[in-house]
């Protein structure tokens, strides 16, 4: 093979993986969220006015992340403070989900609809687990 071949061929294949790469950012977790958190918290992040508290701009969410992993695993109950405003219905818990799966979840929460969080890492979200187990 010639010199040029290998760098052609060299090129071609940086194209292929680089264009695969460029594609929606958390997607994964972008569809765990539609499937299990879209019907209450609504597909743009908003809540329900009153009931269900947003994700977009959250206080909560950007300020106890070590919380959210146990939310979601295991639900809410009571009264909860998000942008100084109390929701007090129930959150049901998604006890299938896996620990990678709920760490997918939060960091699209936390890159989504202008919010800038941070990442969390899945070893933060397991050991965050092993403290609120019930």
């Amino acid at each position: 093979m010639s010199s040029n071949h290998n760098i052609a061929l060299t090129f071609l294949v940086l194209l292929i993986l680089l264009s695969g790469c460029g594609g929606q950012s958390f997607q994964q977790g972008q569809i765990l969220y539609q499937n299990f958190c879209a019907n209450c918290h609504m597909d743009d992040g908003t809540g329900l006015a009153g009931n269900i508290p947003p994700l977009v701009g959250s206080s909560l969410v950007r300020t106890q992340q070590e919380r959210i992993p146990c939310i979601i695993r295991y639900g809410q109950e009571g009264p909860i403070e998000v942008n100084g405003q109390v929701f007090n219905n129930p959150m049901a818990a998604i006890p299938q989900l896996s620990d990678i799966e709920i760490t997918n979840i939060i960091n699209y929460i936390n890159h989504s609809w202008g919010n800038d969080f941070g990442y969390v890492k899945f070893e933060a979200v397991r050991e965050a687990l092993k403290r609120c187990e019930k």
